[in-house]
C-alpha cells in the first residue's frame, strides 16, 4: 500500500488573521492566497509607497503589520535593515540595523530572503548569513545566530544567503552548506546536516509513512533530511550548467516537482519513502529563481534566465504528465503568485497582470504598471492589499479589497 507524501503547514497560532501572508510562499506553502473577495480592476489603486533598501526580500505579513529587510546600497561599510512597518500607512514601527555585505554580483545585491512569523516572534536571514529573532510586536532582540559561521564557510555563496526561514515544530531550519535546525526561542543549534554545496532554496516539509521530513533543492539536487535529526534519508541527482538552484519543491502527493534556470527544466519524482523514481524530466519550464504555482493540477510558472539564457515565458504545464498547455511572452523573468483561482504575475519591469488560472488559455482580466525598475520579488496578496517590491526597495501597496 502506498503511503502518501503530504505537505505539513505550521501556522501562527497567536497573532495571525485569517489572510495574513507570515512566511515564504505564504500560510499554505504554495503561493497561493486563500482570497477571493477582492477586485483585480483595483490593481492601480496606490495606498502608499516606502522606501526599504536595496534587496529582493520578500514581505511576511501577520499581526496588521509587514516585515522585509533592505540593504542601504553601499558596496563597502554597508548596512542590512530589518524593517517592522505597519499595514495601514506602511509607517516604520520598529527597526533593526547591522553591518553586511551587499554582494551585487550580476544583480543590485542586498537581501534575498523572507521574514517568517510564528506566534510572537519574527525570524530574518540577511545577505550574509545574519540569523535574528525579533519580538514581532516591538523588535526586541531575542537572539542571533552566524550562519556563517555555523556552516563552517570561509565567505558567502555568490549571491550569499536567499532560503527564507522555515518554521518546523520548536526549530526555525536554515538552508546553507548545511541545513541547520536551530531552536526557535533560544537560537541553540539542534542538529546539522551533512554538508552540501552552498544552496539558495527554501526547503518545505511534508510527512510520509508517519514520518515528518523535510525536503531541499541542493547543488547537487534533490535531499531529504529527518526533521528531528538532520540526517540524509534520500538523495537525487540534478545539477544545472551553472552550479545552481533556487527554487522551493512543490510536494502534491506522492509526488515532487523542481524546476532549474539555465535550460536544465525541470522535473518530476515519486517519493518511496527512501529513494526516487523519475516520472519526467523535459525543458518546458526552466524556472530560474521564481517558483511555480500548482492550480487544479496545471503548473503556472515562468521559464528563462534573467541574463538571456533561454527564451522569457510564462508557461501552463500539466503537473502530472509535463504537457504544456499554453505559453505567453511579454514577462521578462517576471514572478508568478495566485489568489484563489487567478493568477497575480508581476512582469519583470513592474506591470502586474491578472489573469484566470486555465488550463485551457491565457487572457488578463486587468493589467496596470505598479512599479518599476528590476521587479524579482513576487507579489503576494494578504487581506486585501498587494505588495510589490523592485529592486532598489520601492514597496508599494495597491487596495484590492471590495470594501474600502
Amino acid at each position: 500500500m502506498r503511503c502518501l507524501l503530504l505537505p505539513v503547514f505550521f501556522l501562527c497560532t497567536t497573532i495571525l488573521q485569517a489572510a495574513d501572508w507570515p512566511n515564504w510562499r505564504g500560510p499554505g506553502f504554495n503561493g497561493i492566497s486563500a482570497e477571493t473577495d477582492w477586485d483585480p480592476d483595483k490593481i492601480d489603486n496606490i495606498l502608499w509607497k516606502t522606501e526599504i533598501g536595496t534587496g529582493f526580500a520578500g514581505v511576511a505579513v501577520a499581526g496588521g503589520r509587514i516585515y522585509t529587510l533592505g540593504h542601504d546600497g553601499k558596496k563597502s561599510g554597508g548596512k542590512e535593515t530589518v524593517y517592522c512597518l505597519d499595514v495601514q500607512s506602511g509607517k516604520k514601527i520598529w527597526t533593526d540595523s547591522y553591518p553586511a555585505r551587499l554582494l551585487p554580483y550580476l544583480h543590485e545585491g542586498g537581501p534575498a530572503a523572507t521574514p517568517a512569523v510564528y506566534a510572537e516572534s519574527v525570524y530574518t536571514l540577511g545577505k550574509d548569513g545574519k540569523l535574528n529573532c525579533y519580538k514581532a510586536g516591538t523588535g526586541k532582540k531575542l537572539w542571533g545566530r552566524d550562519v556563517l559561521a555555523d556552516s563552517a564557510m570561509s565567505k558567502p555563496a555568490e549571491w550569499g544567503f536567499a532560503g527564507s526561514p522555515l518554521i518546523v515544530g520548536t526549530a526555525v531550519v536554515i538552508e546553507a552548506a548545511h541545513t541547520i535546525a536551530y531552536h526557535r526561542d533560544t537560537g541553540k543549534m539542534i542538529w546539522k546536516s551533512e554538508r552540501f554545496k552552498p544552496a539558495y532554496a527554501t526547503p518545505v516539509v511534508f510527512e510520509h509513512g508517519g514520518r515528518k521530513l523535510l525536503v531541499t533543492l541542493k547543488t547537487e539536487g534533490l535531499v531529504v533530511l529527518d526533521t528531528a535529526t538532520g540526517k540524509t534519508v534520500a538523495t537525487q541527482e540534478w545539477k544545472t550548467s551553472f552550479s545552481t538552484g533556487a527554487t522551493t519543491p512543490i510536494v502534491m502527493g506522492d509526488k515532487v516537482f523542481i524546476s532549474t534556470g539555465y535550460r536544465r527544466g525541470c522535473g518530476l519524482f515519486q517519493f518511496n519513502g527512501d529513494s526516487f523514481k523519475e516520472i519526467y524530466s523535459n525543458k518546458a519550464i526552466s524556472n530560474h529563481m521564481a517558483n511555480c504555482v500548482l492550480i487544479d493540477g496545471h503548473l503556472y510558472g515562468i521559464t528563462g534566465n534573467t541574463h538571456g539564457i533561454g527564451k522569457k515565458e510564462l508557461v501552463c504545464m500539466e503537473f502530472n504528465t509535463g504537457e504544456v498547455k499554453w505559453k505567453r511572452q511579454g514577462f521578462g523573468c517576471g514572478t508568478v503568485s495566485a489568489a484563489g483561482d487567478r493568477l497575480m504575475v508581476l512582469a519583470e519591469r513592474g506591470e502586474l497582470v491578472i489573469s484566470k488560472a486555465s488550463a485551457s488559455g491565457f487572457s488578463a482580466l486587468s493589467r496596470a504598471q505598479v512599479n518599476s525598475g528590476r521587479c524579482w520579488t513576487v507579489p503576494i496578496l494578504a487581506n486585501g492589499v498587494i505588495y510589490t517590491r523592485n529592486a532598489r526597495g520601492r514597496l508599494i501597496a495597491l487596495g484590492v479589497g471590495k470594501s474600502g
